[in-house]
């Protein structure tokens, strides 16, 4: 066990590599049919933004700690994504990659802090317009309602000038290695952990810009490079949905005002780290 890269002052060792490509594969068993380079690359890349969080939080709060309830609750949606249905199952199934179930939590721990960090940062920078919603919602009551599930891609670039260079070897990576292993290598957002993948999306709460984007590809289909507040937003379908059912306004409305408040703030997380990243200097030792 070595010291292999510092961010700051917080150190990254060969153990700790270790683990984290074993907690990743858990989470996206796709992750093991990687070459070990790539896989090193990824758990370096993962380790790297959680330090950089975790010491980013640590500048307002003394230690890395969330209740109970909060951390289960985390717990819960992560091993819901991989088809377990309770912690204890969960807790054998981790012990398969050797993973400590402390581990998860901490991991879980500052995923949650770092949300309530953007959160208390830029919740008054979030713009609802309740009316627009509204008038969407009831365009599509009594018809089809459209869902898609969607796996994505969030990449920065350094310039535009790198945008078609990029755009294109994350084609090439889809057509060798996959669209989730290549999320895992080239996903900046916490979904590229579990390969891309999101819940099925009301076609209603998407911008007209992606909306447009998705009407022109069909299931297993990729968009264009989209342009967002966080970076390039590469969408892939992976099914469609039509369902006909009466909606109920209020209902509804709540809904899509906490799925673009979540946007939003997503959003601004992925702007603040780019920001805050600049200053931290990370060495490979």
């Amino acid at each position: 066990n070595k010291i292999l890269i510092k961010v700051n002052n917080e150190i990254i060792t060969s153990l700790d590599i270790n683990n984290e490509i074993n907690y990743l594969i858990a989470l996206n068993k796709n992750i093991e049919n990687l070459d070990k380079e790539k896989k090193y690359n990824i758990a370096k890349n993962s380790l790297v933004r959680e330090k950089i969080k975790r010491i980013e939080i640590l500048n307002y709060i003394e230690t890395i700690e969330v209740e109970d309830k909060i951390s289960d609750e985390i717990l819960r949606n992560t091993y819901s994504r991989l088809g377990i249905n309770s912690k204890e199952e969960f807790l054998r199934y981790i012990k398969n990659y050797n993973i400590n179930i402390n581990t998860i939590v901490e991991k879980v721990s500052v995923e949650a802090l770092w949300n309530q960090l953007i959160v208390s940062k830029f919740s008054d920078k979030i713009k609802i317009n309740k009316d627009q919603l509204k008038e969407k919602i009831l365009i599509k009551n009594d018809k089809v309602i459209k869902k898609y599930l969607l796996s994505e891609i969030l990449f920065n670039i350094l310039n535009n000038n790198e945008l078609q260079i990029k755009f294109n070897k994350i084609k090439a990576s889809i057509v060798e290695l996959g669209f989730e292993n290549t999320a895992v290598i080239y996903g900046i957002s916490e979904s590229s952990k579990i390969g891309g993948k999101l819940d099925w999306i009301n076609e209603s709460v998407l911008s007209e810009k992606i909306r447009d984007e998705l009407n022109n590809i069909d299931i297993g289909g990729l968009t264009n490079p989209i342009v967002t507040p966080g970076g390039f937003l590469l969408l892939k379908i992976e099914d469609i949905k039509l369902t006909k059912k009466k909606i109920d306004l209020n209902d509804e409305l709540e809904i899509m005002i906490n799925i673009e408040s979540n946007k939003q703030l997503n959003q601004y997380s992925n702007i603040y780290f780019n920001k805050i990243s600049k200053n931290f200097q990370i060495d490979e030792l």
